[in-house]
């Protein structure tokens, strides 16, 4: 597309790199507060990302400050009250640093920022904002590979350079294929170079010492001298190949593991998530299992056991995502999520059905783990590939730009913004945005939702998802009609269970204010109908008392 074009060469020509690996970092004082104490209603000392609930932000897209169409920093802390009021406690930018695409995942100086988002005054102002309100904020860190313009490559095209071991070389072309069924190795001038995703990102080589030395000395600047909480890591799972296997070697394991106990001994409170696609239970146990390599990575089959439950409007998928994430992480300690930046957005999984949008944010906001939630999720904004156009703009109102810009926007905004924005649904009690807020206060407000154990409940219907979430105070049951129809056709049932035995208050929390009475025998009950009715695509949640 001929804008991306252009912009790819404004930004060649507009950014100035340098080799050495710590550029005016005498320069850059460190943001303040660099540590925040969030408030806990648990009591318990837990580390903060186990309470969290996340926001993805694609800067470029959530809004400009300035009317030249491209979002930036100062846009982030005009909305930083909006964030607050939606209920978030972090934040996660996607890439911010100089890079030759739009995307920003094939970086070109990981000591700097994208001049296009602002400065790196701006950046520190945005960390000081956010911490004031209590919100952390984590930068997408890209280790796998680097831009083909970085410094380092240009440097290593010549087989002299002390650079040439920064990445990985063969004389001849091994033919392997990446993941989306491209090449992986491309041809240079003076040979074949790996790049598993595409020729303008080449995979960084961790088998030399010198490339995690440099890596190190990024992850300090960013945690120390500026004052980020942490690190989304992008492909993690691809750092190190071995024999020919290009993800989850036991190479790359053992690099994270290293790794993992560097960035803790800067300090324990340093955050990572990592991006190990498709992971669900087994690989959540492989990436942690005693010896820890990340705090979270993200639990992609819970995910599409969610979407797969609310479109198909049965229990079936979230319950068998649920049983395998239990059986290898029942301790609840890895990142969810509904779709980001690289999947079609939620609602376009649903084809614009906002009942489906809604019992989906009810797993994800009731369900065990830490959320994140991408950008305009929250009022239901669609989006289908190419990834550019599941990264559009914000939709704040139904004003020209829609709130988001006073200029051209970078890309076209969705045609539907002029109905389906934050305004329109800021004052409607019954909007996708407001169901967010109040799943969102619940959460915060309730042990159980954030942390608690997860106990199965069968339903006698499938149309019918009901679980409980259970802490040392607390015990929740959160029951979910997915269907567009009323049920009056259900029981639930809890056989095995490890329930205190007598009889129970069902308090209302959400959905209803009709209580009911529950009797535990033998840590279990059977059968158990709450309401007589269940009405279509509404979300149920009691306290036991």
């Amino acid at each position: 597309m001929k804008p991306f074009i252009l912009f790819t060469l404004f930004m060649s020509l507009l950014i100035s790199c340098t080799v050495s690996p710590t550029p005016d970092v005498a320069d850059i004082q460190p943001a303040q507060p660099t540590q925040i104490e969030l408030s806990s209603a648990s009591g318990q000392s837990l580390p903060w990302w186990r309470e969290a609930i996340f926001y993805e932000i694609f800067v470029r897209s959530f809004q400009d400050s300035d009317g030249n169409g491209i979002g930036d920093f100062q846009g982030i802390i005009q909305r930083l009250d909006y964030l607050q009021s939606l209920g978030v406690t972090a934040l996660w930018l996607m890439p911010i640093h100089p890079s030759p695409s739009y995307h920003g995942y094939d970086v070109l100086n990981y000591y700097a920022v994208n001049p296009t988002y602002g400065t790196m005054q701006d950046f520190k102002q945005l960390l000081a904002e956010a911490h004031q309100r209590q919100i952390r904020v984590i930068i997408d860190f890209v280790p796998n590979h680097t831009s083909s313009q970085h410094p380092f490559f240009q440097a290593a095209l010549n087989p002299q350079s002390p650079y040439r071991n920064y990445y990985v070389w063969s004389d001849t072309d091994p033919g392997q294929k990446g993941p989306y069924g491209g090449p992986a190795w491309h041809k240079a001038s003076t040979g074949y170079y790996y790049g598993l995703f595409w020729g303008g990102m080449p995979d960084l080589n961790y088998t030399n010492p010198e490339v995690t030395a440099q890596i190190k000395k990024v992850v300090r600047f960013w945690l120390t001298d500026v004052g980020v909480d942490g690190f989304r890591i992008d492909a993690v799972k691809h750092l190190i190949e071995e024999n020919g296997k290009q993800e989850n070697t036991p190479a790359t394991h053992a690099w994270l593991r290293e790794f993992y106990t560097f960035y803790k001994n800067l300090n324990a409170e340093f955050y990572t998530v990592g991006e190990v696609y498709g992971a669900g239970g087994t690989l959540i146990r492989a990436y942690g299992g005693g010896e820890e390599q990340m705090d979270h990575i993200f639990n992609f089959e819970l995910a599409s056991g969610y979407l797969n439950s609310a479109r198909g409007e049965a229990n079936s998928s979230a319950i068998s995502a649920l049983k395998f994430t239990l059986a290898g992480a029942p301790h609840g300690n890895y990142a969810t999520f509904l779709t980001n930046h690289d999947q079609e957005r939620v609602m376009s999984v649903f084809k614009g059905n906002v009942g489906q949008a809604k019992t989906a944010a009810s797993m994800l906001l009731t369900g065990p783990g830490t959320p994140y939630l991408y950008y305009g999720e929250e009022i239901g904004m669609s989006g289908q590939k190419p990834d550019e156009y599941i990264r559009t703009p914000m939709q704040w109102s139904a004003e020209p730009g829609a709130g988001f810009t006073t200029g051209q926007p970078w890309i076209r905004i969705n045609e539907d913004y002029r109905t389906k924005n934050v305004a329109a649904q800021e004052n409607d009690p019954a909007s996708l945005l407001n169901h967010y807020r109040k799943l969102i206060a619940l959460r915060r407000e309730n042990l159980a939702l954030r942390i608690g154990e997860v106990i199965l409940v069968e339903t006698g219907n499938p149309a019918v998802y009901a679980i409980l979430r259970r802490s040392e105070q607390q015990t929740a049951l959160i029951l979910i009609n997915l269907s567009k129809q009323p049920i009056t056709d259900y029981k639930l049932t809890l056989t095995g269970g490890a329930l205190r035995d007598g009889e129970y208050t069902l308090r209302p929390l959400f959905g209803t204010t009709q209580t009911a009475k529950l009797e535990i025998s033998g840590g279990g009950f059977a059968p158990f109908v709450p309401l007589s009715r269940l009405e279509a695509y509404t979300t149920y949640i009691f306290l036991l008392e």
